[in-house]
């Protein structure tokens, strides 16, 4: 048998998925900001990251002006004020802390729930953790899950196309995860 290396060395990725235009609803949507923090969207550390920022805060500026619920999340160790300050959280506007799945020991699904939320648009990073993993859990929960790949990051390319891949590949995710960018959301 071949060596597990050799194997993957051989190994050709597929086409990229598909970006597909998406409406959403704004009484029954509602945008995660997932991890966009100081110490891990930075040029030293995910540069791709750093590059979302106007992306993700325009976005952000469009769903608040069509009063769509903003959720916030911070990695388990970190603080409110670790949020960029570009896309930072205005007074009222919720934050669950947790691993790379936000709904884990958190808040989020009750806050999504009360508000009646049936479709999350996610942005953040990382995609192979907080993105992969909460859109997953969001998945588990019966919402759909609505990912603009120009506001997911990674440190580097693989783990955003990987994450793309598995999320409208894989049998928990494939059926309510659609992938677009953020200028294809209308709303």
């Amino acid at each position: 048998m071949n060596d597990i290396i050799d194997v993957w060395n051989s190994i050709e990725p597929p086409p990229a998925p598909k970006l597909q235009p998406v409406a959403i609803d704004p009484k029954s949507t509602a945008l995660l900001v997932l991890d966009v923090q100081n110490n891990n969207c930075n040029t030293e550390k995910r540069p791709r990251c750093v590059e979302s920022i106007t992306k993700i805060r325009d976005f952000i500026l469009k769903a608040r002006s069509k009063q769509i619920q903003v959720v916030y999340s911070l990695t388990s160790k970190a603080e409110l004020g670790d949020i960029r300050k570009e896309v930072a959280p205005l007074p009222g506007e919720p934050t669950v802390k947790s691993g790379v799945d936000k709904f884990y020991h958190t808040g989020l699904e009750t806050i999504l729930r009360k508000a009646e939320i049936e479709s999350v648009v996610m942005v953040g990073t990382a995609a192979e953790g907080a993105v992969l993993h909460t859109a997953s859990g969001a998945a588990l929960r019966g919402l759909k899950v609505i990912i603009p790949v120009d506001g997911m990051s990674s440190s580097f390319p693989y783990a955003e196309q990987y994450t793309a891949w598995h999320l409208v590949n894989s049998p928990g995710t494939k059926k309510c995860t659609k992938l677009t960018r953020l200028d294809m959301i209308s709303i």
